[in-house]
């Protein structure tokens, strides 16, 4: 089925002096794609892959170009203008998107970059934008399990850590002392379900959890380690910022991690940094 704000893959059915049409099916019958896109490949009866929106006319338009968002799905972008009907949103296509007024959760500013989710109004059947993240989101029940690996987009900043939209679906929370290294508003990242409460919140790691993350942490400073010549200036002195800017991990995580790596016998510790064995 064709959808608006998406990529779909539309039949060549007819060249023009402006461009070719696509045929849209019965609901939209053809559809334009401007000869700006058309390239020499593209033959009627050929099928290729398009992103369909409406243009400033409120015309249905095909193009090649790369959205930075689709409908249905959650991300960050930067506001370039505001005028009286709203905020408008730099989502790489020639028709800015619009963000109204009353979906804004604050007065959006030029230049700002905010959260948002795309969707196509039911009413007007155009495509737009709200900062209003929670009617979007736990509408289906979360079927998660401890330990599974999920797409992050970090939302919100709050006095415990990070907000952040799991696979487009539901809130989870990353907590202060779980943060490491750079991690900003509108952040997309990996991450994994630390717990599910019983009220249904959901809690988050950047790390795996158990054995398989403390196994992952060790990999990873011994891959370091090689890449630097066997050593690295790092102990358990070290402050949390120096830790994370070279392995991107917690100082917790480190000295865990590092731990077991001296048990094994894969490193030597000093007051200076590690050493890897010739283990």
């Amino acid at each position: 089925m064709i959808k608006v704000g998406t990529y779909n893959e539309l039949k060549i059915v007819k060249e023009v002096d402006f461009g070719l049409y696509l045929d849209g099916g019965q609901n939209f019958g053809e559809v334009l794609l401007p000869k700006r896109y058309v390239t020499d490949e593209m033959n009627i009866g050929d099928s290729i892959t398009v992103f369909l929106y409406f243009d400033s006319e409120d015309r249905l338009i095909a193009t090649t170009q790369k959205a930075k968002a689709i409908a249905g799905e959650f991300t960050s972008l930067k506001v370039i203008d505001t005028n009286r009907a709203g905020a408008f949103l730099d989502w790489g296509l020639p028709k800015d998107l619009l963000v109204p007024f009353n979906q804004q959760k604050v007065a959006m500013k030029t230049g700002f970059g905010y959260v948002v989710y795309v969707y196509q109004d039911d009413i007007s059947e155009r495509l737009l934008a709200s900062s209003k993240l929670d009617r979007f989101l736990d509408k289906v029940p979360a079927e998660y399990k401890v330990g599974e690996k999920v797409d992050l987009l970090i939302a919100d900043r709050t006095d415990i850590g990070f907000k952040a939209i799991i696979n487009h679906k539901h809130w989870g929370v990353i907590f202060e002392n779980d943060v490491f290294g750079d991690l900003g508003i509108g952040k997309k990242c990996k991450g994994y379900i630390r717990r599910i409460r019983e009220d249904g919140k959901i809690d988050l790691s950047l790390t795996q959890t158990g054995y398989a993350k403390m196994d992952g942490l060790s990999d990873r400073i011994l891959l370091t380690l090689r890449q630097h010549d066997g050593f690295l200036p790092l102990s358990d002195k070290s402050s949390p910022d120096q830790i994370a800017k070279i392995l991107k991990m917690s100082k917790g995580n480190f000295k865990k991690a590092i731990g077991q790596l001296y048990k094994n016998g894969d490193i030597v510790i000093a007051d200076n940094g590690i050493t890897i064995t010739n283990k």
